[in-house]
């Protein structure tokens, strides 16, 4: 069972992957507003913005950068929901209910697509961030483990992705969740420390998912500990990942499938 599992899921997302390559206009379109955004902050507003004595820390881009990347992430997970949102209105699904394959696999191929389509996003947006002045003092563990922070915060969005995918009614409607994911950030320590914001404001930032993970990356890039708020960052991940996983599981089974 496990052998056929893996392998439909290996098949089914060469399928997906094959769609993301014959379109590249959608790994463009997730790279191309965070990279916007990056810009506009470093060499528009960054000489404006005070982030305060940030120890190990250089310019404005090196802090900016972590939060650059989880927009990406949210930017390029909505095309999960979009794709799997286009097979189940298409029938492929119902096909591929009618072929002697894994049921799990068909999600799971969604899931691994988005995985690869946005660390490939991830890593234009890095590429460019270089050649904007963004250095990092982290040496290979450290890399490793902001790789696998971002690896997993990907596969709980993409997840949730699949929630919005099962359970849209329009291809509108399967996106639109992911536009409170993209503005999440702005109200986190992605652009500015918590510590400027007004009282419920930054209650609400230093609570929320996003700045621990932001913390998390911005510490393992810079050089530094990232102390409890790596543990905390995976506590969200993993909880979010779990929950949404079980919630798009259910609702794939109550379509039948």
């Amino acid at each position: 069972m496990t052998t056929r599992l893996v392998a439909d899921t290996v098949a089914l997302t060469g399928r997906s992957l094959r769609h993301v390559t014959r379109s590249p206009d959608t790994l463009i379109t997730t790279a191309v507003m965070p990279i916007a955004i990056m810009l506009l902050f470093v060499h528009v507003l960054g000489g404006a913005i005070d982030t305060g004595p940030q120890p190990g820390s250089g310019s404005y881009v090196d802090y900016l950068l972590p939060g650059i990347l989880l927009m990406t992430v949210a930017t390029g997970v909505s095309y999960t929901a979009h794709r799997l949102f286009g097979d189940l209105r298409g029938g492929v699904l119902d096909r591929f209910r009618s072929l002697p394959v894994a049921r799990s696999a068909v999600l799971w191929a969604h899931v691994l697509t988005s995985l690869v389509a946005n660390l490939v996003s991830v890593a234009v947006v890095v590429a460019v961030a270089f050649a904007t002045g963004f250095r990092t003092g982290a040496g290979l563990p450290a890399v490793l483990a902001v790789a696998g922070v971002l690896t997993l915060f990907v596969l709980a969005l993409t997840w949730v992705a699949v929630v919005a995918g099962l359970s849209a009614t329009s291809v509108e409607g399967a996106t639109a969740f992911s536009y409170p994911l993209v503005l999440l950030p702005f109200v986190s320590s992605a652009f500015v420390p918590t510590a400027s914001m007004p009282g419920p404001v930054r209650w609400f930032a230093e609570h929320q998912p996003v700045t621990p993970v932001v913390d998390t990356i911005r510490d393992l890039l810079a050089g530094r500990p990232a102390s409890g708020d790596l543990w905390v960052a995976l506590a969200w991940c993993v909880g979010v990942l779990v929950v949404a996983c079980a919630t798009a599981t259910a609702a794939y089974r109550r379509r039948g499938a």
